[in-house]
């Protein structure tokens, strides 16, 4: 069964599905945001190749994803310092992505993410 292609527009409807979320932008690109605090956006900076999704989780759970599927998820040296993974929207599953948004949104909406300033220091 071939896979589905997934989109901005699957990111969006997944995303627009879990409480608080709304579309906005950052940097100019398409973003959804919970409560004000980015969630996932298109991914714009010149580092970043090309159909790719920032999406904001724990360093933790990055460095697993980075492990477990580098041809779906990456870093690059923009974005080494923060709390968020890139993910090669050609290369990622529905249902992976669901799951990736879930997490994101736990993460976003929890205590953790500012424990994350702590853990941002002590990397630079």
């Amino acid at each position: 069964m071939p896979r589905t292609k997934v989109t901005f527009d699957m990111v969006r409807e997944i995303g627009l599905a879990l409480p608080d979320v709304e579309e906005s932008t950052t940097y100019g690109a398409l973003a959804l945001k919970v409560r004000g605090n980015l969630l996932a956006c298109v991914a714009i900076n010149k580092s970043v190749e090309p159909g790719s999704l920032g999406v904001r989780i724990d360093f933790d759970q990055r460095d697993a994803l980075l492990a477990e599927a580098p041809e779906t998820y990456y870093v690059t040296d923009h974005y080494v310092n923060y709390p968020m993974v890139l993910v090669r929207l050609s290369h990622i599953r529905v249902d992976e992505l669901r799951d990736l948004l879930n997490s994101a949104w736990r993460f976003v909406t929890s205590e953790k993410k500012r424990t994350v300033r702590t853990k941002l220091k002590q990397r630079r």
